[in-house]
């Protein structure tokens, strides 16, 4: 069986994501940093029968990481890795004039600094998948200027731009930036809880795209996942570019 890392795994998108790999047949190691909402994700997924690691921890530990990596180990190797795992820097969000440096730091602590961490743990492992691949949970304001939103957006472009070059360092690879699209999540109330967000769409409303990815290998680059429902993957570049643009 195909075994997946997925961080931030207890709820939201994450959540979603596993429980769609895991009715795929896919075993999972999932990471949370709240033990009991993990342990309840993961009573969740038994219906499938397949083999569940629930390791609580935080990504930005190095011991943590290479926990998940000798779990993967353990389930036979690691064909995906999706770093979805976020932190806003400022809850609620704030604009630039006064957001807290520190918050920034914790930002990009978690947000790229821990996703290439776990990426470099997890290299050999992906590199002896026949499938390898690495999605990086992107966002909107990665690539447009939305007030407040200047450190989370900052910390994601950065995490698309590691995720670019990761995949013309290894070509073997399949490297996707994906962004979700707004959802219905806690982090969305964390960061503007001032906001309804009844209309938002639910997190496995966009499962779909990701598994298109999964299913159609296309190559490696940033895309939407509501695009992808509606694009053909034909349509895009080597680097994955078309759907981007389209996207935003």
């Amino acid at each position: 069986m195909p075994v997946a890392i997925i961080t931030g795994a207890s709820k939201g998108l994450g959540r979603a994501l596993a429980g769609a790999l895991a009715e795929r047949g896919w075993d999972l190691v999932l990471d949370a940093r709240t033990a009991p909402v993990l342990e309840e994700a993961v009573r969740g997924l038994k219906e499938y029968g397949t083999r569940v690691v629930a390791l609580p921890g935080d990504v930005t530990d190095p011991g943590h990481r290479a926990e998940l990596v000798a779990a993967a180990r353990e389930l036979g190797g690691l064909d995906l890795l999706v770093n979805n795992a976020s932190a806003l820097g400022a809850e609620p969000l704030v604009r630039l004039d006064t957001l807290d440096l520190a918050g920034l730091r914790a930002a990009l602590e978690t947000n790229v600094v821990a996703a290439l961490g776990l990426v470099q743990e997890a290299l050999g492992l992906l590199r002896a998948s026949a499938a390898g691949a690495v999605v990086a949970v992107s966002s909107d304001a990665a690539a447009e200027a939305y007030k407040t939103w200047g450190g989370y957006g900052a910390s994601k472009a950065a995490l698309d731009q590691l995720a670019a070059v990761l995949a013309v360092e290894e070509p073997a690879l399949r490297v996707w930036a994906v962004d979700p699209g707004d959802m219905r999540t806690d982090l969305y109330a964390a960061a503007a809880p001032w906001e309804d967000d009844s209309g938002r769409p639910e997190p496995a409303t966009v499962v779909p795209g990701f598994l298109r990815l999964l299913d159609e290998r296309p190559a490696s680059g940033r895309y939407s996942a509501t695009s992808l429902a509606d694009t053909p993957l034909a349509d895009a570049s080597p680097a994955g570019r078309s759907l981007v643009e389209e996207a935003r």
